[in-house]
Protein backbone atom coordinates (compact mmCIF):
# COMPACT_ATOMS: atom_id res chain seq x y z
CA UNK A 1 0.00 0.00 0.00
CA UNK A 2 1.59 3.39 -1.00
CA UNK A 3 -0.50 6.60 1.04
CA UNK A 4 -0.54 10.15 0.51
CA UNK A 5 -2.62 12.94 1.06
CA UNK A 6 -4.60 15.96 -0.27
CA UNK A 7 -3.08 19.00 -0.07
CA UNK A 8 -4.50 22.56 0.87
CA UNK A 9 -4.40 23.05 -3.13
CA UNK A 10 -6.60 20.43 -3.71
CA UNK A 11 -3.55 18.31 -5.67
CA UNK A 12 -3.40 14.54 -4.45
CA UNK A 13 0.57 14.00 -3.52
CA UNK A 14 2.37 11.23 -3.21
CA UNK A 15 6.19 10.90 -1.70
CA UNK A 16 7.73 8.68 -4.61
CA UNK A 17 11.89 8.14 -3.31
CA UNK A 18 13.76 8.17 -6.85
CA UNK A 19 17.30 6.75 -7.67
CA UNK A 20 20.19 7.04 -10.40
CA UNK A 21 23.55 6.77 -10.62
CA UNK A 22 24.71 10.04 -9.10
CA UNK A 23 22.20 9.92 -6.05
CA UNK A 24 18.74 9.40 -4.92
CA UNK A 25 16.15 12.34 -3.49
CA UNK A 26 12.45 11.40 -1.80
CA UNK A 27 10.05 14.11 -2.93
CA UNK A 28 6.35 15.07 -3.27
CA UNK A 29 4.81 13.72 -7.11
CA UNK A 30 1.12 15.42 -8.14
CA UNK A 31 -1.03 12.78 -9.16
CA UNK A 32 -2.15 14.06 -12.94
CA UNK A 33 -4.10 11.26 -14.44
CA UNK A 34 -4.51 13.47 -17.48
CA UNK A 35 -0.82 12.72 -18.06
CA UNK A 36 -0.41 9.31 -19.56
CA UNK A 37 3.29 8.80 -18.73
CA UNK A 38 5.38 7.56 -15.64
CA UNK A 39 7.23 10.23 -14.17
CA UNK A 40 7.97 14.30 -14.91
CA UNK A 41 10.80 15.94 -13.17
CA UNK A 42 12.48 19.23 -13.53
CA UNK A 43 16.02 18.75 -15.19
CA UNK A 44 17.76 19.98 -12.07
CA UNK A 45 16.72 16.74 -10.41
CA UNK A 46 17.17 14.71 -13.07
CA UNK A 47 21.14 16.49 -13.49
CA UNK A 48 21.47 15.79 -9.60
CA UNK A 49 20.72 12.38 -9.82
CA UNK A 50 22.86 11.52 -12.71
CA UNK A 51 19.72 9.84 -14.94
CA UNK A 52 20.70 8.30 -18.11
CA UNK A 53 19.46 9.97 -21.13
CA UNK A 54 16.88 7.79 -22.95
CA UNK A 55 16.14 9.75 -25.70
CA UNK A 56 13.36 12.72 -26.78
CA UNK A 57 9.54 12.63 -27.05
CA UNK A 58 6.93 14.51 -28.09
CA UNK A 59 4.26 15.80 -25.72
CA UNK A 60 0.31 16.93 -26.61
CA UNK A 61 0.44 19.85 -23.43
CA UNK A 62 -3.20 19.96 -22.21
CA UNK A 63 -3.59 23.23 -24.29
CA UNK A 64 -3.37 20.99 -27.43
CA UNK A 65 0.12 22.25 -27.91
CA UNK A 66 3.52 19.94 -29.05
CA UNK A 67 6.65 20.16 -27.29
CA UNK A 68 9.35 17.68 -27.53
CA UNK A 69 10.81 16.57 -24.10
CA UNK A 70 14.01 14.29 -23.21
CA UNK A 71 13.28 11.19 -21.84
CA UNK A 72 15.42 9.91 -19.03
CA UNK A 73 15.73 6.64 -16.97
CA UNK A 74 15.12 6.38 -13.13
CA UNK A 75 14.62 3.67 -10.75
CA UNK A 76 11.77 4.28 -8.55
CA UNK A 77 11.21 2.93 -5.00
CA UNK A 78 7.41 1.71 -5.36
CA UNK A 79 5.51 -0.49 -2.83
CA UNK A 80 8.49 -1.33 -1.69
CA UNK A 81 9.68 -2.64 -4.77
CA UNK A 82 12.74 -1.44 -7.27
CA UNK A 83 11.05 -0.43 -10.54
CA UNK A 84 12.81 1.03 -13.55
CA UNK A 85 10.51 3.67 -15.24
CA UNK A 86 11.34 6.61 -17.47
CA UNK A 87 11.39 9.97 -16.62
CA UNK A 88 10.33 13.46 -18.47
CA UNK A 89 12.61 16.35 -17.83
CA UNK A 90 9.73 18.95 -17.63
CA UNK A 91 9.73 22.13 -15.17
CA UNK A 92 6.60 22.91 -13.68
CA UNK A 93 7.01 20.35 -10.60
CA UNK A 94 6.96 17.11 -10.15
CA UNK A 95 3.87 15.02 -11.82
CA UNK A 96 3.21 11.49 -11.65
CA UNK A 97 0.94 9.97 -14.62
CA UNK A 98 -1.02 6.92 -14.90
CA UNK A 99 1.65 4.86 -16.44
CA UNK A 100 2.82 4.88 -12.37
CA UNK A 101 -0.80 3.86 -11.41
CA UNK A 102 -1.36 1.04 -13.53
CA UNK A 103 -1.89 -2.54 -11.34
CA UNK A 104 -3.08 -0.21 -8.93
CA UNK A 105 -6.16 0.79 -7.11
CA UNK A 106 -6.54 4.20 -6.16
CA UNK A 107 -8.30 5.97 -3.84
CA UNK A 108 -9.07 9.25 -2.06
CA UNK A 109 -10.92 11.13 -0.01
CA UNK A 110 -12.38 14.30 -1.66
CA UNK A 111 -11.42 16.74 1.05
CA UNK A 112 -8.63 18.64 2.42
CA UNK A 113 -6.03 16.51 4.12
CA UNK A 114 -8.10 13.58 2.64
CA UNK A 115 -6.37 10.26 2.43
CA UNK A 116 -4.80 9.12 -0.65
CA UNK A 117 -4.03 5.49 -1.18
CA UNK A 118 -3.08 3.17 -3.87
CA UNK A 119 -3.53 -0.92 -3.43
CA UNK A 120 -1.40 -3.78 -5.71
CA UNK A 121 -4.56 -5.25 -7.59
CA UNK A 122 -4.07 -8.93 -7.89
CA UNK A 123 -2.25 -10.42 -10.49
CA UNK A 124 -4.34 -11.78 -13.70
CA UNK A 125 -5.24 -15.66 -12.99
CA UNK A 126 -4.17 -15.29 -9.17
CA UNK A 127 -7.13 -14.73 -6.56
Amino acid sequence: MITGVVTAAREAVLQVHVQGPAGQTTMEAVLDTGFTGFLTLPLAVVMMLGLPFAGTSRATLSDGSEVGLDVFEATVLWDGRPRVITVLAAEGGVRMGMAMLMGFRLTLEGVIGGRVQLDRLPSPGRP
